[in-house]
């Protein structure tokens, strides 16, 4: 998992010129969503412990945050941690839910100047009394925040969103507000914890898996998919520049033909 860190750091020309030549070269997508992997692996090539990874994935996710809200993306989601990374060693995730508090604690400050809006899906009450405060404080914060949606996904899986949204669904039929003949795809979406929030257009996966591990399953559908070699802690707005310029010579069809689309 991942925390979020802002600077004022001083955009470079060269910078600046990059993002104006994929404003014009293509649609910047919309919703951009990242499955932050390698932390890990990161620190144990360098002789480190994986928790040295995670703190130092957040000079990344600072970064990639900043570029997103220059690009004038809308919506950024970090799969910070996963229902599954229960499971993981009890020292790892105490590292981390310790890292999570500190980083809220400092940084939510920026966050709002940065005129960002925080949000978080999952299972939040899992989490220690303290982040849950911390959490609770930065989102109360940042809520009337627009430049862009921050969006931690945190102690999250993709069945589980799904699960707890049929589950809704089924005591509104038990309750008779509701035909099981009635429920389609609009209702499902409703219920899921990303009702509000659009789907992802791009997925970046980094440290070169193939699989989307537990993350959207529902809102994936459509989205187009990067897969970059780079361990996230080596991740910046180069390498999210490259997946936005593949973006951008994709063709999204949505199930049509090609002949559609142009026609459209």
């Amino acid at each position: 998992m991942d925390t979020l860190t802002l600077t004022n750091k001083k955009q470079t020309p060269e910078d600046r010129q990059q993002q104006l030549d994929l404003g014009t070269s293509g649609i910047v997508p919309r919703h951009i969503a990242v499955i932050m992997d390698g932390n890990g692996r990161w620190a144990k090539s360098r002789g480190n412990i994986r928790l040295f990874g995670h703190k130092a994935g957040v000079d990344s996710v600072r970064d990639i945050t900043e570029a997103c809200a220059q690009l004038g993306v809308e919506y950024l989601t970090l799969y910070a941690f996963s229902t599954e990374n229960w499971g993981r060693p009890m020292d790892e995730v105490s590292g981390l839910m310790q890292l999570l508090v500190q980083s809220l604690r400092s940084e939510t400050k920026k966050l709002n100047d940065n005129d960002i809006r925080l949000l978080t899906i999952g299972q939040i009450e899992r989490f220690p009394e303290s982040c849950q405060r911390e959490l609770k404080e930065a989102i109360r914060i940042t809520s009337d925040n627009k430049r862009l949606n921050l969006c931690l996904a945190l102690s999250y899986s993709g069945r589980w969103d799904i699960t707890q949204a049929v589950k809704k669904l089924a005591h509104q039929v038990k309750e008779g507000r509701l035909e099981p003949d009635d429920i389609n795809d609009e209702l499902i979406t409703s219920e899921l914890v990303t009702a509000k929030i659009p789907d992802p257009d791009l997925i970046i996966r980094t440290s070169g898996e193939f699989r989307i591990s537990n993350f959207l399953l529902w809102q994936l559908a459509y989205s187009e998919l990067y897969v970059t070699d780079t361990y996230w802690p080596d991740f910046r707005r180069k390498e999210l520049y490259e997946a936005i310029g593949s973006y951008q010579k994709r063709e999204r069809r949505f199930g049509k033909t090609s002949d559609q689309i142009v026609a459209k």
